[in-house]
């Protein structure tokens, strides 16, 4: 019998160095996951120890009445701030070389792409059997870390099935709040939605709203 984990991208964080809040609009797209989340029947909650996951884990929570759990194993592979003085276009060179190398480890702390794959990995089989079969678990977490998973874990079937240059392009694929099904059975892993947003539409603006 297998366990569904939701896999959920923290709402839009502030743009700022360190380990930084929702803003405003995060909330409001973190308060619209909540209310698709309560519709599924979570057996938990749990989430990366960044701020922004955990605030978002925490408008779920309280919506649903389950107690958040926090899990180091779900955070980042890299955090712009755990460096000091890094500025963000240093960071996000290295971040980009990391992902097209999967080995490699960031210089200055952090994880590779492939330790992050797998420490999210152990967490998933880990809380998989915590909970009875035919459990939904929700994973409050980051899209680098969710990306980094899928590319290094799932057959290439199933990533072509969502991108054909999914590892080219992988960066990009997991919005704010957007909610990725993957079902575990037996130490493998099946990729049902992808990357969901639909909870977000009221959100976004409309294609005739173009500002200056």
């Amino acid at each position: 019998m297998s366990v569904t984990f939701w896999l959920v991208r923290h709402g839009l964080k502030e743009s700022a160095c360190g380990d930084v809040p929702l803003t405003s609009a995060g909330v409001r797209q973190a308060q619209a996951t909540a209310a698709f989340l309560k519709s599924r029947p979570l057996s938990a909650i749990v989430a990366s120890p960044l701020r922004r996951a955990r605030e978002t884990a925490e408008l779920s929570s309280r919506e649903i009445g389950l107690r958040p759990f926090e899990d180091k194993r779900l955070r980042e592979r890299m955090n712009w701030g755990d460096v000091p003085g890094q500025t963000f276009e240093e960071f996000a060179a290295v971040w980009e070389r990391c992902t097209r190398e999967p080995d490699r480890a960031p210089p200055c702390g952090g994880d590779s792409a492939r330790q992050a794959a797998n420490r999210m990995r152990d967490a998933l089989q880990d809380w998989a059997q915590r909970q009875a079969p035919g459990s939904e678990i929700a994973f409050f977490t980051h899209g680098g870390l969710i990306t980094d998973f899928l590319a290094l874990m799932l057959d290439v079937e199933q990533l072509n099935a969502v991108n054909p240059d999914f590892i080219a392009v992988q960066s990009l694929l997991i919005p704010e709040c957007s909610v990725t099904e993957l079902i575990v059975e037996k130490g493998k892993y099946r990729l049902g939605s992808f990357a969901d947003t639909r909870h977000l539409t009221n959100l976004l603006p409309s294609p005739d709203s173009c500002s200056n």
